[in-house]
């Protein structure tokens, strides 16, 4: 590796089940640890409109539970609510859901590790009723 600033762009593929959180943050660190991250800035990208990415805490699984029960409350699945129905009752909640949280992440990496707090945690949320395949895209500026 040279000294100064380069770039490293990687994909990561998984299938999530239907309705459901997946952390990522092991894949996403072995992911840098194989580029050689140090110091930099890595960006997390989702290629899709009804599944995305949450900074959340990782440690009580009932944070993540209350979460998408309080998404499913905010876009329930109900055919007379919605125009779009053409890919299922799921789809449209499944695109609110996704305009309420984000598809991409900005992570500070310092010394190789990517600068997240004790509880803290990269998940992938598939507002989906189905299982999917879904592709997370990877950017990392730095050194």
């Amino acid at each position: 590796m040279t000294s100064g600033l380069w770039q490293a762009r990687g994909k990561i593929s998984l299938t999530s089940g239907g309705f459901s959180v997946h952390e990522v943050t092991h894949k996403v660190a072995g992911w840098l640890n194989d580029e050689g991250a140090r110091e930099g800035l890595l960006t997390v990208f989702i290629r899709h409109t009804s599944a995305s990415l949450l900074i959340m805490e990782n440690a009580d699984p009932d944070v993540l539970a209350d979460l998408m029960d309080a998404l499913k409350r905010l876009a329930p699945e109900d055919d007379d609510l919605y125009r779009h129905r053409t890919e299922g009752a799921d789809d449209m909640p499944a695109h609110i859901r996704t305009a309420l949280t984000q598809t991409h992440l900005s992570i500070p990496v310092t010394e190789g590790r990517m600068d997240l707090g004790t509880w803290q945690g990269i998940w992938l949320l598939e507002h989906c009723a189905q299982a999917q395949s879904r592709e997370l895209v990877l950017h990392y500026v730095g050194e």
